[in-house]
């Protein structure tokens, strides 16, 4: 079984690796999904950390209908993130019918050509025919797709998963996302998927004010209670 934890800092992308995942999703903004770290923060979980980090490229919250020049923000992101030393990029774009739009393929084409892997994050999940998706995903050329098998939690989108790994995972990579815990960690490895994708983070109940948010730190726990059932 393959790990991607979700994190937004050095400390996750270090705890990653002391647990031995394969791969970070290193974000910002973990609550409304998570958007495109800094640079300086990529360059220092590359140099400090030995995990695959792989940079959520998502610069502005809401869908992911995006305009030419959002799409221009997201090429010069995937450009900045590969001289950070990055080993891929996350992106998903889709059209106004909620359809993987055809600029996805410029963005893997660029990835590629940096020589980053390519994820489809779960803008997959807002998808009406996930069966058309996911061929045109593999046809563009990623890597990856990370999906909660178009339902808010993977565990109420399992059969969906389980029917993307059985037709296409011999094409693609899938790893389940959104919701995984040690309650039901093992019954979603039990569809075939060999890659889980899970954020461990929780408030340090240092909240600051003046609306600044609050501080959070690494789940460890959470990691190892997952970890420990493989």
């Amino acid at each position: 079984m393959n790990f991607e934890l979700c994190t937004d800092s050095l400390v996750g992308a270090i705890e990653a690796q002391k647990h031995r995942f394969k791969r970070i999703e290193l974000c910002s903004a973990l609550s409304i999904g998570g958007l495109t770290p800094s640079v300086g923060l990529i360059e220092q979980c590359v140099k400090q950390s030995t995990v695959e980090v792989h940079v959520m490229i998502r610069h502005k919250a809401g869908g992911f209908n995006y305009s030419v020049d959002d799409l221009e923000i997201m090429k010069t992101d995937i450009k900045v993130s590969a001289s950070a030393g990055a080993y891929g990029v996350v992106f998903g774009v889709l059209n106004e019918r909620n359809q993987v739009a055809d600029s996805n393929l410029d963005l893997v084409k660029l990835a590629k050509s940096l020589g980053m892997e390519a994820t489809f994050h779960r803008a997959f999940d807002f998808v009406k025919n996930y069966k058309t998706a996911i061929e045109q995903l593999i046809a563009m050329g990623f890597d990856r797709l990370l999906t909660s098998g178009l339902q808010p939690k993977v565990e109420q989108g399992l059969e969906v998963i389980i029917d993307l790994q059985e037709r296409y995972g011999n094409r693609i990579e899938i790893m389940a996302g959104s919701g995984v815990n040690a309650n039901n960690a093992l019954k979603i490895a039990k569809s075939g998927v060999r890659n889980l994708h899970f954020t461990a983070h929780k408030k340090s109940g240092n909240l600051q004010g003046l609306s600044m948010g609050d501080v959070m730190v690494v789940d460890e726990e959470k990691m190892k209670n997952i970890l420990k059932l493989f």
